[in-house]
């Protein structure tokens, strides 16, 4: 099934008609619509409205002047790439007009460990050691990119890589990385008592 076959956002997911449609018309994501390597989902928005209220990031910060739409995932489950999008509101700052540092660290907690999850045994685990370097401020009421691949697997440990960067403009080719991170993700002996939120499998299809 071709990738740019979308699940339409379960009824009560927050959306911001504009931004959703400035999203769509991006170059990245059609190109990686149009990448049959890529599964294509949006986990926040699939979490389920009874859990949303104890989820930080579907539930607490969703919504306008926030995590303004759910963000979008691209994943690859062979070569275990991620590439997130994201449009990060006025009500996140830690500065007025600079996204929190803390905002930034949990959207890469989330989006590394997704990337772990599918080459785990079990396909769930936790952060065992987060590691960040702030580059560059990140404004706010702006797209950004999250992109992340996993570098070693060993048993029921994967260590990832990634970083948020800016969205290329038409005037500057070059996206500005804000933070960089690398993730070592443990599957635990009790994983399979872990409660999931969303489906963290990647269920692979053919077109």
């Amino acid at each position: 099934m071709p990738s740019s076959e979308t699940t339409a956002a379960p009824a009560g997911t927050v959306f911001d008609e504009q931004i959703d449609g400035l999203i769509a018309d991006l170059q990245l994501v059609k190109q990686l619509r149009a990448d049959p390597r890529f599964h294509e989902s949006r986990p926040h928005a699939e979490a389920p409205e009874h859990l949303k209220s104890q989820n930080l990031t579907a539930g607490v910060l969703a919504g306008p002047g926030r995590l303004t739409v759910p963000p979008l995932i691209f994943s690859d489950p062979v070569s275990h790439e991620l590439v997130g999008i994201f449009h990060l509101g006025k009500e996140l700052c830690g500065h007025p007009g600079i996204v929190h540092g803390g905002l930034l660290a949990t959207l890469l907690d989330e989006g590394l460990c997704r990337c772990a999850f599918p080459a785990l045994p079990s396909k769930v685990g936790v952060t065992a050691n987060l590691n960040l370097n702030y580059r560059a401020p990140a404004f706010a009421d702006n797209f950004y990119i999250l992109r992340a691949n996993v570098t070693k697997q060993d048993g029921r440990k994967v260590w990832v890589k990634g970083h948020i960067e800016t969205l290329a403009s038409e005037t500057s080719q070059d996206a500005v990385k804000c933070v960089e991170a690398e993730i070592l993700v443990v599957e635990p002996k009790w994983a399979k008592a872990l409660p999931k939120i969303v489906d963290t499998e990647i269920t692979e299809t053919t077109s």
